[in-house]
Formats: C-alpha cells, structure tokens, sequence
C-alpha cells in the first residue's frame, strides 16, 4: 500500500510539474531550449527566457522587460518587480495612476538563492550569485557573489575554474 501511495505521489509530483512548465511557456514572450519549473511561478509578456532555465519559484511582477539567460537557477519565493509606482512627476500624492517600467537583465548561469528580490533597472552579470534573502537594487558584476538588503559585493567565484568547467560545457 505504501509503495502504491508513493507512486500516486510521484505521478501527481510530475503532472504538477508539467502543468507549470506548459503555463510558464504560455506566459512568457520567449523561451529557449528547457525550462524546468520546480515550484509556483509566475512571468509576464515582457519576460525572455534563454535555454536551459531552472525555476523553483519567481512571481514576475510589472511593465518592464526581464530578460533571462541561459543555466538560470532560482531559489523559492524569488520576486522580480519590474514597475514602480509615479512619485516624483505625478498629478497626485503619494503617487499617481500612472507606472515607471524598468527593464531587469540577468546574465547567463546566474544562480539566486531562496527569497531574493531583484528590483527594477537592475542588470545581473553572467556568473553572478545572489544570496538568500538578498534584495538587489544596484547592478551586479560578472563573476560576484553578493548579499544583503540591499545586495552588496563581498566575494568574487574563481573565474579561471568557472571559465574552464564552462568551456567543457559542465553545466547543471
């Protein structure tokens, strides 16, 4: 019985998952390649996925374009908000009806831990990794590992290692 329960799991697991990567392929303008969605999800018209992109959980949020490149990993909970409120120029206060759309940029094989908050005109290099928990509200470099709210840099990957597992094609 239990072997049994186990396979009815494992067969909802793999239908659940199914479902998403065909919703996700539905809500985004692009994608290349595999997408492989692992937890809820949630993307825009504006958002371009490369190949080979892994998604335990992102809600894609606002106006802006989000391109995502290729070996993508995301944690769970992750949040991308590509519009702001119109504070500064309005016809009212706090803000106005009216939105500021910024673009986000994320490089190839960056990787975000669980929770991470990436805001608007913000461009993640290639390599880059982003701590759990981090809000990142400034560009961050190729090759960076960076954490914080806000995200800071506070080490470097080694890019000789890096760069040799990529030309191998080692790739998750």
């Amino acid at each position: 019985m239990i072997r049994l329960l186990r396979k009815i799991k494992n067969i909802y697991k793999k239908v659940v998952r199914a479902y998403r990567e065909f919703r996700v392929r539905k809500q985004c303008g692009s994608f290349k390649g595999y997408v492989r969605i692992g937890g809820p999800c949630s993307f825009t018209k504006n958002t371009f996925l490369g190949e080979n992109t892994n998604f335990n959980g992102l809600l894609i949020n606002g106006g802006g374009v989000v391109n995502i490149g290729s070996y993508f990993h995301s944690g769970p909970e992750c949040l991308f908000i590509s519009q702001n409120h119109n504070f500064d120029n309005g016809n009212s206060i706090p803000y106005d009806q009216s939105y500021i759309h910024k673009d986000i940029n994320i490089g190839n094989f960056v990787w975000l831990g669980s929770r991470v908050i990436v805001l608007g005109g913000v461009s993640i290099g290639d390599g880059a990794i982003i701590q759990a928990g981090s809000c990142v509200v400034s560009d961050i470099p190729a090759y960076a590992i960076a954490g914080g709210h806000p995200a800071k840099v506070f080490a470097y990957r080694d890019i000789d290692h890096f760069e040799r597992l990529k030309a191998e094609g080692k790739f998750n």
